[in-house]
């Protein structure tokens, strides 16, 4: 066979810096993230698709040592003093864009932009250390699912089972329901899109052609727009789904900010 597989993670940020400030509505997003890094051989770089950056085209960041970027207003000031001061991995950077070109995508290098939350919240917790080298790769301005879906098939061909991919984004997404009065309604329609969610990833006893087509078609899912009002935080687990194109090995289901939240591991 001689085929190394990276292994592949669909987390849950939470919301912005507060997994990094002791909130108790993060507790079991950090227990999760910690037993899961615990368990896991150190890979020997990770590649981050985070919901916090779009563009035109997938971009990649290729500077040596990108800065952090404190995308998020409105926190505690020491949130602004957050380090992780990983590096980046410039040579694995150009080996992506050569692999996307390969695949018919279009791409392009970007050797000025840093790490945004989406990154250094859930690493800082995985890998506090900060001695892996870290690239990010932006999701599509178009939010196409499909297209998502084909950045990780383009991932796959990556022939290193050391290295780490990860879909940094949260698997419930209304921010406007984090903010209101829990309701029978929002726990009914939360659970009911995290249980397709669950089942699309993890069903064995369902065919390729139909997983992918259930996360193409993600909107048609129960619930699927109060859960994802803009679909951002989903898209990176189509990135996951493509590079692996199978169920996941193990799901991880959990409470953030109060909400029914899943991870997934491939």
């Amino acid at each position: 066979m001689g085929n190394h597989h990276p292994s592949v993670l669909y987390l849950s940020h939470g919301g912005g810096p507060l997994p990094l400030l002791g909130d108790d509505g993060h507790t079991e997003m950090v227990e999760n993230l910690t037993g899961l890094a615990s368990k896991m051989d150190k890979p020997s770089a990770i590649v981050v698709i985070s919901a916090h950056w779009e563009e035109e085209i997938p971009t990649i960041t290729s500077a040596a040592n990108p800065p952090l970027l404190y995308d998020y207003y409105g926190f505690p000031e020491e949130s602004y003093r957050i380090e992780y001061p990983c590096p980046g991995e410039p040579a694995l950077a150009k080996q992506i864009g050569e692999m996307f070109s390969q695949s018919g995508i279009q791409n392009r290098l970007d050797d000025q932009r840093g790490f945004d939350h989406g990154v250094f919240v859930p690493l800082k917790i995985m890998f506090p250390d900060a001695d892996i080298p870290c690239i990010q790769i932006s999701l599509l301005k178009s939010l196409n699912p499909a297209d998502h879906i084909q950045i990780g098939s383009a991932l796959s061909g990556i022939n290193d089972d050391g290295l780490l991919i990860i879909g940094s984004g949260f698997s419930f997404h209304n921010m406007r329901a984090f903010f209101e009065p829990e309701t029978i309604d929002g726990k009914a329609m939360n659970g009911a899109f995290e249980q397709w969610l669950i089942d699309t990833c993890s069903n064995p006893d369902i065919g390729e052609s139909e997983r992918a087509g259930r996360l193409e078609n993600w909107e048609n899912a129960p619930h699927a727009r109060y859960c994802h009002p803009r679909e951002e935080h989903l898209l990176p687990l189509h990135v996951c789904y493509g590079v692996r194109q199978a169920f996941c090995n193990e799901f991880f289901e959990l409470k953030i900010l109060n909400k029914k939240s899943s991870m997934y591991l491939w």
